[in-house]
């Protein structure tokens, strides 16, 4: 207990140390103070720059065809009134009537046509779409054909609600340059909020009270979205802990403990108190030696206690990730096989680690207690996670400890981003910890497409498959469900046979599954999604508004 209410004090005087002045500007029970999301001052507002643009540049002001909400496996139709396949090849997208841009242009198929045909004139961020579809074709006002060259259902259903739809009238008559240079400060789309000012350390979006939503899915409660540029967790939890900061998507130690001292929610009002939102993966170098034998690898995966990282670094604010790697949610657990998650799957076992290694040879030759290659070679390896990522340099520390103890000497490591970076996409390293594109998704395509990429043949790659693991029958598998029509017999076969040879390969080992970092003030605003209120997805990060964070605005309350 003294560690506790020292924590406490802590926290206490952080409470003290931290304070936001707009208090006089803004009406607190009209506006949504939230952070997580902004790292720097508000630059960039390009939604064919999504990486750089300000949080809520997609979602708030650019809208896209359709909504997903993961809690839920609904893909919602948004700009669009509906979808369908008219046949294997061909898909019509009919669009709502009545809306406007926010400079009273109309809306209609000539925004959704340019959309796609500049991605075909001009190499942009998602112009990789052009390798599948053959054309798009305007069929009336309202209307838009896709044709494929290739029917890929699931890539197809992701695209859909990533991908804003951009007005032609402001856009058409750019070159590559200034499409992709321009900061586009106003920008002007069709969403619920608006640009109205921008500071140093905020971004300051405004209602758009003429919201063509506002009759089907309801108004948005917040007047304002003040989106703050916040230095860390303390200082954010401080800001929570005086209700002047309402959602905060940071890992926040402590949590747990004080958040009924405070009147903070979480979508779980107990453990795990978060949801899952990606995938933390343990990638190993395939071309090294011993990590270029799968025996070695799966006997590193029944070293590590991912269950002591969930407890002991998280403070069981998330889970241990199980075998297959897969989200617990509807979209991606509906593929989960459970006998071959039974019959390869692993957990940990430090004397099924130790028996994997003597079977195949690795034994400790010298007598210092680490294991040689089968060849007599000393095995010496570094684990390494960016510095700073204090909370992956705890769990990155407790895996070398598992490891050391099964006789792998593994040291942890701690090189600053850039290096990190470097040595991810070029190689060289031995272990990594990343999860950079394992997010939840409508599919699972969308994690086997990541974690076990055959865009590895390049001296620099981009895409996952950080190891460089080389299995054609494994990438053309993953292809194959690609193009196999999302809950069928086929899908559900082919999703089997990738989780068989992942896990028999062991190219790299789930490990946790990251949070989707969510703690709430009730001062001034109630209604947050949770577990007994699933009322949207509680995210504000970049590339998520339109994946359940509309809702949770659509939903909030000002509290009486």
């Amino acid at each position: 207990m003294k560690s506790f209410w020292r924590i406490f004090l802590v926290l206490s005087i952080v409470v003290l140390m931290f304070s936001m002045s707009f208090g006089a500007t803004y009406d607190r029970s009209k506006t949504l103070v939230a952070g997580g999301g902004l790292w720097n001052t508000p630059t960039n507002w390009n939604p064919f720059t999504p990486w750089n643009a300000t949080t809520g540049t997609v979602g708030l002001v650019y809208e896209t065809l359709f909504t997903y909400d993961p809690l839920t496996d609904n893909l919602r139709p948004w700009l669009a009134e509906k979808g369908e396949w008219v046949s294997d090849s061909e898909y019509l997208i009919t669009l709502r009537k009545g809306i406007t841009w926010v400079d009273g242009n109309t809306f209609d198929a000539n925004d959704v046509y340019f959309t796609f045909d500049i991605s075909r004139k001009y190499e942009l961020s998602y112009s990789n779409i052009w390798n599948y579809i053959s054309d798009v074709q305007i069929v009336s006002k309202y209307e838009v054909k896709i044709i494929f060259k290739e029917s890929r259902y699931h890539e197809w259903s992701y695209f859909l609600y990533q991908q804003p739809i951009m007005p032609h009238h402001v856009w058409e008559n750019m070159s590559q340059s200034e499409l992709l240079e321009t900061a586009n400060k106003y920008p002007m789309g069709t969403g619920m909020y608006k640009y109205e000012s921008v500071g140093a350390d905020r971004m300051v979006w405004v209602r758009n009270d003429n919201w063509w939503g506002n009759s089907l899915f309801g108004k948005p409660g917040p007047e304002r979205i003040v989106y703050m540029q916040i230095s860390g967790n303390n200082v954010a939890l401080g800001m929570l802990m005086k209700g002047e900061l309402d959602v905060s998507n940071f890992f926040i130690p402590g949590v747990p403990k004080i958040k009924s001292f405070y009147g903070l929610e979480t979508y779980y009002k107990d453990a795990p108190y978060m949801l899952p939102e990606n995938v933390a993966i343990l990638f190993m170098d395939d071309n090294k030696e011993p990590m270029n034998d799968s025996n070695f690898r799966r006997a590193v995966a029944f070293a590590i206690d991912t269950k002591m990282i969930a407890d002991k670094v998280y403070e069981s604010q998330v889970q241990p990730a199980g075998p297959t790697g897969l989200i617990p949610i509807d979209s991606w657990k509906s593929y989960v096989d459970t006998k071959t998650e039974t019959d390869y799957g692993f957990s940990f076992n430090p004397a099924k680690a130790k028996q994997i290694l003597a079977e195949n040879g690795y034994k400790d030759i010298n007598k210092d207690g680490f294991v040689e290659t089968p060849e007599g070679k000393t095995i010496s390896l570094e684990l390494i996670v960016p510095n700073g990522w204090t909370d992956w340099m705890e769990a990155a520390k407790i895996m070398a400890t598992g490891l050391r103890n099964v006789g792998i000497n593994v040291t942890a490591k701690f090189p600053d981003y850039s290096v990190f970076l470097s040595l991810r996409q070029k190689g060289g390293f031995d272990m990594l910890i990343d999860n950079a594109s394992s997010s939840v998704s409508r599919t699972p395509w969308t994690y086997w497409n990541w974690v076990a990429s055959n865009r590895i043949y390049t001296d620099e790659i981009t895409a996952g498959n950080w190891g460089r693991y080389e299995n054609k029958d494994l990438f053309q598998k993953i292809v194959d469900f690609n193009f196999a029509k999302d809950g069928s017999a086929e899908s559900k076969k082919i999703a089997a046979e990738i989780e068989k040879t992942l896990l028999e390969d062991m190219p790299s080992v789930p490990l946790w599954y990251n949070g989707m970092w969510f703690q709430a003030s009730t001062a001034y605003w109630t209604n947050y999604p949770t577990e007994e209120n699933p009322v949207g997805y509680p995210s504000t990060w970049g590339g998520k508004w339109q994946i359940g964070g509309l809702d949770m605005l659509i939903n909030l309350k000002p509290v009486k």
